[in-house]
């Protein structure tokens, strides 16, 4: 008859394991030197804009196509510097900027609850999940014809755009995360007492923050162009100038300096507020989690 009692595990395999998770907890998270993170994170950008700029200057000196269809990097510069003489400059990304921020602001209010009652509920899932598939595809640009009859050509008109254009962004991106919690973490909110609100703010939201954040990465960038369509298309003195206005007024002057400078200023917004804000949350985000390298 085969014996039933188990071979206790030897001292030295004990000790072993021991070991082994003393040095697991003295594990320590070791930064990466600043010149090694610039040489990573900054000299390939860097490289990479030279590259543009080194073949856009070798078209403009090859003469490709005409100087006025192509300007060289020298003549946008002029622009640029046109700009900051007349003072200018700044008052145009900020308008801009500050329009962004609150429309995005108050998409994100909006989009949340919106996202939060789509995942949770299911006829309303029904109801409006395909809706809100539908509007992420329609283009921004079509919402300002109607936003203009409605609202008139104002700020509200504008935020209008922006909401429309951002909102099923950030709602689907939230769906999308809660659709990933695995069951076994809503059990246990309940198990512990998490219900209604409490619920989606102590286990739905966290559980789901890496997909929320890319809704909310997605849905700055709907906020961006949504904005930028509206400011093209609509013009008051009321409004004052941002970076779509100033794009479309240098195109009906001609000026394709200033078109270019207008394009490479409305990118160069858009970058950094995903590198200064979105970028940083990411990181730390998925740091928290283990899902990515500490010293990055």
């Amino acid at each position: 008859m085969a014996s039933t009692e188990t071979t206790p595990a030897p001292a030295d395999d004990l000790s072993g394991v021991e070991a082994g998770l003393d040095a697991l907890d003295s594990v320590q998270i070791q930064r990466t030197p600043i010149g090694q993170l610039l040489r990573q994170k900054a000299l390939p950008p860097l490289i990479g804009v030279l590259l543009v700029l080194g073949l856009w200057q070798l078209t403009y000196s090859l003469h490709v196509t005409a100087s006025y269809n192509l300007p060289s990097p020298a003549d946008v510069w002029g622009s640029l510097t046109d700009l900051w003489t007349a003072g200018t400059l700044f008052s145009i990304i900020w308008t801009s900027l500050w329009r962004g921020i609150l429309g995005f602001l108050a998409a994100v209010a909006i989009g949340t609850p919106i996202g939060l009652l789509v995942a949770r509920v299911k006829p309303v899932r029904a109801a409006i999940g395909p809706i809100l598939q539908g509007l992420q595809s329609l283009p921004s640009v079509a919402w300002v014809p109607a936003a203009v009859i409605w609202l008139g050509i104002n700020d509200s008109m504008m935020y209008a755009v922006i909401l429309l254009g951002a909102v099923p962004s950030i709602a689907n991106g939230l769906v999308a995360g809660i659709d990933q919690v695995p069951p076994l973490f809503l059990r246990a909110g309940r198990t512990l007492g998490a219900s209604g609100i409490s619920n989606a703010r102590h286990i739905l939201l966290p559980a789901a923050l890496p997909g929320y954040l890319a809704g909310l990465k997605q849905g700055w960038a709907f906020s961006w162009r949504s904005l930028m369509a509206a400011e093209l298309v609509a013009s008051s003195p009321d409004l004052g100038i941002g970076l779509g206005r100033y794009l479309e007024n240098q195109r009906e002057g001609m000026s394709m300096p200033g078109v270019l400078l207008g394009i490479i200023l409305i990118l160069l917004v858009g970058v950094a507020i995903d590198l200064l804000v979105f970028s940083p949350i990411e990181r730390r985000v998925l740091r928290s989690r283990g899902l990515l390298a500490t010293g990055r």
